[in-house]
């Protein structure tokens, strides 16, 4: 029962739609897109994973923090994301890796949540009206519901959003290769998970990771054998500088892969648009079908906007002929594109996929093999 000396919390959505349940985590008010997450594992790694910043993440498994919060999982050096609602939080955590719980990891970094929420009934609702934005509230004394309404309606949209800034590494520095180094990568974070550059390090590369707003010539004093694009938050719309990076990279015709947010910025390179999903992918079991083997891989996903395209469409540009090369059979959804006259690919998924899981790992090698062939 709610009064003004016991805590309380509110999930505002700006349909006007409010949850009610109880604080989770840090006291106070946050705002942010109202997304849901289907990973049944790997909180750890969503909540620390750039690519949520400035979301409200909703878990669709009821049970989280039954694992704690350990120090070898971290995606990144702080949680990300806005906001976050669950269900049914542990009370007590029980994994040898454990050092505390998720709500004492939540204090410690000031994350707002909620708990004690229908989330099933809140992600069909966002599943019918589409991820928008809203607000977490809570303390003693919340606002009037017209007043949190109305806070959630004066925050900005995803939708023209450029947040890669605001997660990018403020310096460059280099995870180097693990054994005899193969090959040196200038990777641009634009929101980047540390599985990433680690995945690359196994297979004998150098990862020199660069700032988002580092400039061609930046990127090639590294003397690059291959260039990444990695995963990040916001509208690649308004990700101009990057775009036209890209298309120099591709000019030079050095060997290039993008992921995620990298997929876009390649697809736009190529001429290809974008537009807002309707409610996104995220999650770790969502199908990627390959248009060349018709093989399908289970992947991890993390985005709310795509490429415009048909599954194995062929199209010219600038830099040759390209086609869309995978595809989401639960949509349609573009899930990666390929040059075909420059060495150049990317998908839309996670590939490096912490935490699981690990169909789409070799896409790894077959960078290599494109930056071998290109070196022969």
């Amino acid at each position: 029962m709610n009064s003004t000396m016991t805590p309380s919390a509110a999930l505002v959505l700006e349909d006007g739609r409010i949850f009610r349940g109880e604080p989770f985590g840090a006291r106070g008010t946050t705002l942010g897109e109202a997304v849901f997450c289907t990973g049944m594992t790997g909180y750890q790694e969503t909540l620390t994973d750039p690519s949520y910043y400035r979301q409200i993440v909703v878990q669709t498994a009821p049970h989280i923090g039954n694992t704690g919060w350990n120090d070898e999982d971290d995606e990144s050096a702080r949680i990300w994301v806005a906001g976050y609602v669950v269900r049914d939080p542990a009370r007590i955590p029980s994994n040898w890796r454990s050092r505390r719980s998720l709500a004492e990891e939540f204090e410690r970094q000031g994350v707002i949540g909620i708990a004690g929420v229908d989330t099933r009934t809140l992600t069909r609702h966002i599943r019918e009206r589409g991820a928008m934005r809203a607000g977490v509230f809570s303390g003693e004394k919340l606002p009037t519901e017209q007043e949190m309404v109305q806070q959630v309606l004066d925050s900005p949209p995803m939708a023209g959003a450029d947040l890669a800034k605001h997660v990018t590494t403020p310096q460059p520095y280099v995870v180097p290769a693990q054994g005899e180094k193969r090959f040196r990568v200038a990777a641009l974070d634009l929101g980047i998970k540390s599985n990433t550059p680690r995945m690359m390090s196994e297979r004998g590369i150098e990862v020199h990771v660069l700032p988002a707003s580092s400039s061609f010539d930046e990127v090639m004093n590294v003397e690059p054998d291959g260039v990444f694009l990695s995963n990040g938050p916001g509208d690649p719309a308004t990700m101009d500088h990057a775009t036209e990076l890209t298309r120099e990279v591709m000019r030079r015709e050095v060997p290039l892969f993008g992921i995620c947010f990298g997929n876009q910025i390649l697809g736009r390179a190529l001429g290809m648009s974008t537009y807002k999903l309707r409610y996104g992918h995220r999650g770790i079991n969502i199908p990627v079908v390959d248009v060349r083997t018709r093989s399908v891989a289970i992947t991890a996903q993390n985005h709310g906007f795509a490429l415009e395209g048909e599954p194995g469409q062929r199209f010219e540009t600038e830099f040759g002929a390209a086609e869309v090369s995978h595809y989401c059979p639960n949509d349609g959804c573009v899930e990666g594109v390929r040059a075909l006259d420059v060495p150049a690919f990317s998908v839309q998924y996670h590939p490096e996929a912490a935490a699981g899981p690990h169909d789409a790992a070799p896409l790894f090698d077959q960078f290599v093999g494109l930056m071998e062939a290109h070196g022969a």
